[in-house]
C-alpha cells in the first residue's frame, strides 16, 4: 500500500446502493460512489455485495480436527460418552494449537474476524489448551481478534482442581471465566456459581457458563444467574451458552426469565443445534435479550459438521427459526454481526465511516440471499488489511 490506504471499490451495500469503501488506520474513513484517493491501493469489489465482518461468538477450536483426514464419528449420543471418547482420542492427535489454526484460517477465508472460544481445562490437561489458543491469539493477530474463556469440561466441583486452573488460566491471560451446567454436572448451583463469581471478582472478568441441563434445572440456572449478575452489578459481562430450556418452557416461565435476562443484561449465545429445542429468537430480542450465535463443534470428537462458515450457521438458525422473510434473514445474520460486537462492547455501525475496516464480499445481491444461500465470499478484510481471497487464507 502506498500510503496505509485501500479502496475498494464497485460493491453493493446491503441497502442496495453502489458505493467504494476507503481504508485506512484499520478504520472505514469513507463510503460513497466514485472515490478515487491519491495514493491508494485499489481494489476491485467486483460488484459483490459488502458486508461487515462476521464473529463466531461460541466456538471450540482446541477440540476441531479440521485439516485432518476424516475420522468416523466415534463417540455415543450423550454427553458423557463424548467427554470419554475425546479424552480416549486426544493423545493420538495433532497439537490443538495446530488444529485450531487450521479452523481459524478457515473461517477468517470464509469471513469471520473475531471468535470466542471456549478452551478445555481439567486435571488431565491442566492449562495446555489456554497456552494453545493463546498463542493461536498471537499468531493470528493481524487476521481475527480472539477471546478465550477458560471452561471447565468436566465441572469445577466435580473434577477436583479444576477451580486452582481456572484460576491459572485466566492470570495467564484467558479473557473469561467458563462453567458449565451448575446442577447436571457438578450438582451444586449455589456451589459452583460462588466459584464463578468469585473467580470473576479475583480477576475482573465476564463469565460464560454454558448451560445444557434441560427442564426445571436449566430454568433453575439461568434464574440464580441473572440474579447474580444483578446483585454483583456485573449487567452485560455475563453470558448463557446454549440455554435450551428456554425454548421449552410454559410461557409465564419464559415471560419471567425473559426480563430477568434483560434487567441483568444477560445475552445468550446459540447454535441453533438440531437435536435440542431452541430459545426463541425473536421473541427473546423483542424482550431486551441480546441473542448472538456462534459454530459451537466445528467437525471434532463431538460431531462431523461445520466447516467455521458462520453464513451457513446464520441460515441454520433461520431454517430452525421458521424464518423466510427477507427481514427475518437479516435479524439471523445480526446474531453473527452486530449483536456479538455489542456483547463484546465492541462498535456494531457495520460498514460506515469510523468504523472498524472488518469487512468480506459475497456473490450475493442481497443481506438475505447471503444468508439463505451462503455463497461463495470474494475478499476479505481485517482493520482494513486483506486477509483472504476467494475462499483462500492470505496470512
Amino acid at each position: 500500500m502506498k500510503d496505509g490506504t485501500t479502496l475498494l471499490a464497485n460493491v453493493r451495500l446491503a441497502d442496495g446502493s453502489r458505493a467504494d469503501i476507503r481504508m485506512a488506520g484499520g478504520a472505514i474513513e469513507e463510503v460513497g460512489p466514485g472515490l478515487d484517493p491519491a495514493g491508494a491501493e485499489r481494489l476491485d469489489g467486483g460488484g459483490l455485495l459488502a458486508l461487515p465482518g462476521m464473529i463466531d461468538g461460541h466456538v471450540h477450536l482446541d477440540k476441531t480436527l479440521t485439516g485432518l483426514p476424516w475420522m468416523p464419528h466415534p463417540a455415543g449420543p450423550d454427553r458423557a460418552s463424548r467427554i470419554a471418547t475425546e479424552r480416549g482420542l486426544r493423545a493420538g492427535l495433532p497439537p490443538p494449537a495446530e488444529r485450531a489454526s487450521n479452523l481459524v484460517r478457515q473461517a477468517v477465508a470464509l469471513g469471520a474476524t473475531a471468535f470466542r472460544s471456549h478452551a478445555d481445562i481439567g486435571p488431565d490437561i491442566g492449562v495446555r489448551h489456554v497456552e494453545a489458543l493463546l498463542e493461536v491469539k498471537a499468531a493470528f493477530a493481524d487476521a481475527a481478534d480472539l477471546q478465550i474463556v477458560a471452561f471447565p469440561q468436566y465441572g469445577v466441583l466435580a473434577a477436583p482442581g479444576s477451580y486452582e486452573l481456572m484460576d491459572e488460566a485466566l492470570a495467564m491471560g484467558a479473557d473469561l471465566v467458563g462453567g458449565i451446567d451448575p446442577i447436571g454436572q457438578d450438582g451444586d448451583l449455589d456451589g459452583q456459581l460462588d466459584l464463578l463469581f468469585r473467580l470473576a471478582a479475583k480477576h475482573d472478568k465476564g463469565i460464560d457458563i454454558h448451560i445444557h441441563d434441560p427442564g426445571e434445572a436449566g430454568l433453575r440456572e439461568i434464574g440464580a444467574l441473572a440474579e447474580r449478575t444483578s446483585a454483583a452489578g456485573l449487567e452485560g459481562c455475563v453470558t448463557v451458552s446454549h440455554g435450551f430450556c428456554l425454548g421449552a418452557c410454559p410461557d409465564d416461565v419464559f415471560e419471567r426469565l425473559a426480563a430477568a435476562m434483560a434487567a441483568a443484561g444477560l445475552p445468550l449465545a446459540t447454535h441453533g443445534g438440531g437435536a435440542s429445542p431452541l430459545p426463541p429468537v425473536k421473541k427473546l430480542r423483542e424482550r431486551g435479550v441480546e441473542v448472538f450465535v456462534g459454530n459451537d463443534d466445528v467437525r471434532d470428537t463431538w460431531g462431523p459438521y461445520g466447516n467455521g462458515d458462520l453464513l451457513i450457521r446464520a441460515m441454520l438458525l433461520s431454517w430452525r427459526s421458521g424464518f423466510r422473510t427477507d427481514g427475518d434473514l437479516a435479524i439471523a445474520f445480526d446474531c453473527a454481526a452486530a449483536a456479538p460486537r455489542r456483547v463484546f462492547g465492541h462498535d456494531d455501525r457495520g460498514i460506515a465511516a469510523g468504523a472498524p475496516a472488518d469487512l468480506f464480499t459475497v456473490h450475493a445481491e442481497t443481506l438475505a440471499e447471503a444468508v439463505a444461500q451462503h455463497p461463495p465470499r470474494g475478499l476479505v478484510f481485517k482493520a482494513g488489511r486483506l486477509v483472504a481471497r476467494d475462499g483462500s487464507y492470505l496470512g
